[in-house]
């Protein structure tokens, strides 16, 4: 998953980038208020972690600016202020959830997986495209009723290829959404994860489903034509 970390502590936001890297998300920060809305607004992320007291604009205002241009994107609140009422003006800005500081990472990364499987389950309960079948809320794909086990970043590639079946996805599409905005895109490294799930998809079965369209980008579809 991709998430938008907005925190202007330094020290916390690379150990909390570090920490959710490591179980595979993209992970996008912005320092500021400013630069995080802006960010968020995109939709591109599939979670934001916003903290509460930042440069520029402060996080209720972050929030309610996304939610008044009706980005619901699930949004957990970061505070060093743990008061009844300074939890209530977050939720009541649109806030899904609400973690104080200090916090154990272990925290954290539950109620992530929290949101990011209610999300799942909001947007879609199956993917489906022949017999290949993707459940978000699982995190589990068959072909052919036959499990495949895949990588996080392996997934959340295939995610995305399923959420866009039968459309051209571009390279620079694929970057903004399966990686992070600091991820250079003149590596090989998107062709290498798109064979590593081909192999893993359609070695062995037919139709292929998954396939390179020259010049363009990768599609998932049933057949190698538009």
């Amino acid at each position: 998953m991709r998430i938008l970390l907005v925190e202007d502590d330094k020290k916390v936001a690379s150990f909390i980038r570090k920490g959710l890297e490591e179980e595979g998300h993209a992970v996008d920060v912005a320092a500021e208020g400013e630069a995080g809305l802006f960010m968020g607004l995109d939709r591109l992320h599939d979670l934001i972690i916003l903290d509460v007291m930042l440069p520029k604009k402060p996080g209720f205002q972050v929030l309610r600016e996304l939610r008044q241009a009706k980005v619901s994107t699930p949004v957990l609140m970061l505070t060093a202020r743990d008061t009844v009422e300074d939890k209530v003006q977050g939720l009541d800005a649109g806030a899904d959830d609400y973690l104080t500081k200090p916090f154990v990472f272990a925290e954290l990364l539950a109620r992530v997986r929290a949101l990011l499987r209610r999300g799942a389950e909001a947007r879609s309960p199956r993917l489906q495209v022949a017999d290949l079948v993707l459940d978000p809320a699982t995190r589990s794909v068959t072909r052919d009723g036959q499990p495949i086990t895949l990588t996080n970043r392996e997934f959340a590639l295939l995610e995305y290829l399923m959420r866009n079946a039968g459309r051209v996805l571009t390279r620079t599409a694929i970057t903004e959404h399966v990686w992070d905005y600091d991820f250079d895109s003149g590596t090989n490294v998107i062709d290498v994860y798109v064979n590593y799930l081909r192999k893993k998809i359609d070695a062995g079965h037919e139709p292929k489903l998954l396939h390179t369209v020259r010049g363009a980008g990768y599609v998932l579809r049933e057949s190698h034509e538009p």
